[in-house]
């Protein structure tokens, strides 16, 4: 029987509850928007050396009703794509539900981490001002929450903002969002914005920049707009040209866009898994691939633990219960988790990750069709990478 894409109305009252769905448009984001490809460039693709290790036999997580092994971890994730890289060499390599080495696949919201490690790159060379407004590079935002913000700010989720003068909720603006980027996605009766830059000028502040962490898209958004003025290029040539085609990688990525052509950059980026995991090998390596500086060591080597003054506050992960340990901050768009391990990770919904340990001499590409609701407890995860990288040191 072929799957046909449910109608706008049913995707959102399902509220992205059913894996078949979930994977249906994670792995077809083309089909809801047109996209750009990101260049692999002329370069041939690195090797990836692979030693097959036994990683199917560990417990990789302790929890209250028991060990779980990788199998369970699969199942409860949904998990479509599962790679471990141990001191460059792939140790452990799975692909489920229809998916295979050249399946791209929605990366989500870890996307935002690759962009924020481009702009850490043309800060370092001078071509970016973190200090600086947004609205100084992209004036038509001018006295608008993001406008008003520094890069700084944007780089650290530290705006406070409604839209379109509604109380903000994290969730509904979530949605919203898509209905600006995916027409198809719109519910019966939508007459909102119907491109990025529209929907970004509506944002007004609630509260100073800087001064706490909240988790919105529109920063990303409004940080790729910036990257355009001042490069001249789209999100997807820059990226092509700062990481994918300078970190050997196998395959074209992509971006969906808006009606506009504009890169949804906070979240519409698609790549491999392999390709993911070259990126993640370069940052654990200080930036570089076989000997050559792709982005600047002292950006690579400060994800981590660079995390300025002003932005050094614990947040808790957006999935997490609200009650849960705060134990992780919040870098240039990184996810830092303050382990033992010097550990740090690009994370999307549905089970998007991309793991890297300098510590551990670990990185790890999680793709899944993760279920996001209430009922179903999250899972585990970032436990099983660690535990999975500190049994291969062992």
């Amino acid at each position: 029987m072929t799957e046909t894409a449910p109608s706008s109305h049913l995707m959102w009252s399902r509220g992205y509850t059913d894996p078949a769905w979930i994977r249906h448009f994670t792995a077809q984001g083309r089909e809801l928007s047109p996209s750009r490809r990101v260049w692999r460039g002329r370069a041939p693709a690195r090797h990836l050396p692979h030693r097959e290790t036994d990683v199917d036999a560990l417990d990789v997580v302790t929890t209250d009703a028991g060990a779980l092994e990788l199998a369970d971890l699969f199942a409860a994730a949904q998990t479509d794509a599962f790679l471990v890289l141990h001191r460059g060499e792939v140790v452990y390599e799975r692909y489920l539900h229809g998916t295979d080495p050249h399946t791209p696949h929605f990366n989500a919201s870890a996307a935002k981490s690759y962009l924020g490690l481009v702009a850490a790159t043309l800060a370092h060379q001078g071509l970016l001002d973190r200090t600086a407004p947004a609205s100084a590079y992209v004036p038509e935002l001018a006295g608008t929450a993001f406008g008003d913000a520094r890069v700084q700010d944007l780089l650290h989720m530290g705006t406070r903002v409604s839209y379109a003068g509604r109380p903000f909720d994290k969730a509904l603006e979530a949605q919203r969002y898509q209905a600006v980027i995916a027409p198809r996605l719109r519910p019966f009766g939508y007459s909102g914005p119907t491109s990025i830059r529209e929907h970004l000028l509506t944002a007004r502040a609630t509260g100073a920049p800087g001064e706490e962490f909240r988790y919105e898209n529109g920063n990303v958004e409004t940080l790729a707009e910036v990257l355009r003025r001042v490069t001249g290029l789209t999100t997807s040539a820059l990226l092509s040209d700062v990481l994918w085609a300078r970190i050997g990688a196998e395959e074209d990525a992509y971006y969906i866009l808006d009606e506009d052509g504009a890169e949804a950059a906070c979240g519409g980026f698609s790549a491999t898994a392999r390709d993911v995991a070259r990126l993640g090998e370069m940052l654990r390596c200080g930036g570089a691939v076989e000997g050559r500086q792709v982005v600047p060591a002292e950006v690579a080597g400060t994800i981590a633990s660079g995390v300025p003054d002003g932005c050094s506050r614990r947040v808790r992960f957006p999935a997490a219960p609200p009650d849960s340990p705060a134990t992780l901050s919040y870098h240039d768009l990184w996810w830092v988790l303050n382990d033992p391990y010097g550990s740090y990770m690009a994370s999307g919904i549905h089970g998007q990750r991309l793991f890297v340990s300098p510590g551990l001499d670990l990185v790890v590409v999680h793709f899944g069709s993760q279920v996001m609701s209430p009922a179903v407890p999250p899972v585990p995860l970032v436990q099983a990478f660690v535990r999975i990288g500190v049994r291969l040191n062992s």
